[in-house]
């Protein structure tokens, strides 16, 4: 846990919140995350058994993004695990200028890991003509702080320049080309989640030199998903949690 991996999480997709036992608060906290991606169905409860055996919730939560049009309701699937007092060694309550003190005292190695927490929960990577690497936060929420000090720190330590982009309903600080390679040289060998360190090993690869164009289509294209519509990455959660389970053979043979 004291890995700065989990810090970048923290600031990304893990949840932390306080117990409360009879209304009151005894310094026990939860740590959850919550999905509806089969690909993070299978990640999320992998990573959290590093530190104990998750349990899981799931509930039905009404769609109002534009990328699921094609669905009213999704199953969300949500794995927690309960910490005593003092077993959380980061902040609770990360505020910009706590976190900006925080990566100003890591190492470059540190940072290398909190980069990789961080783009592995709220982080994108693709490969579009060029690379890009996208770490994402909503409008108005206090993780869109976190962007503007991520840009001044990359470039600072790593000399990688992003950009941060507006969208809709978000922004997103977004490295491009060569930059985006800068970055994810110094965090591939921290990054856990799947698709994103398969995408960057693989884009990686091709900047070295070590697969051709051909090669890179027919690999890349084999991690690629249509959003906006049905796929098998998106609304999947509990499916392929199901499909993931050990089985057992209550009767007749295995």
């Amino acid at each position: 846990m004291r890995r700065p991996y989990w810090l970048g999480l923290r600031a990304s997709d893990l949840v932390i919140r306080y117990i409360r036992y009879n209304g009151e608060i005894n310094g026990e906290i939860e740590l959850a995350l919550g999905t509806t991606n089969s690909v993070d169905a299978v990640f999320f409860p992998t990573l959290l058994k590093t530190v104990k055996t998750p349990s899981p919730k799931i509930w039905l939560k009404r769609m109002a993004s534009p990328m699921v049009k094609y669905i009213l309701k999704s199953i969300v699937l949500s794995f927690y695990v309960d910490l005593g007092p003092n077993e959380w060694p980061w902040p609770i309550e990360l505020s910009a200028d706590e976190l900006k003190r925080v990566l100003d005292g890591f190492t470059d190695e540190e940072l290398s890991m909190f980069l990789a927490g961080e783009i592995d929960g709220d982080g994108v990577v693709w490969y579009n003509d060029v690379a890009f690497v996208a770490i994402t936060a909503c409008k108005n929420c206090p993780k869109r702080a976190i962007l503007d000090i991520l840009k001044e720190v990359v470039a600072k330590r790593f000399g990688a320049i992003g950009k941060i982009k507006s969208y809709e309903t978000a922004d997103a600080l977004v490295f491009h080309d060569y930059n985006a390679i800068k970055l994810l040289k110094r965090i591939v060998k921290y990054m856990r989640h799947p698709l994103r360190r398969l995408r960057a090993e693989l884009i990686l690869a091709y900047y070295e030199g070590r697969v051709d164009d051909e090669e890179l289509e027919s690999l890349y294209n084999m991690t690629k998903y249509k959003q906006g519509a049905p796929d098998v990455k998106r609304n999947h959660a509990l499916e392929a949690t199901t499909r993931a389970a050990p089985q057992t053979h209550t009767h007749g043979d295995a």
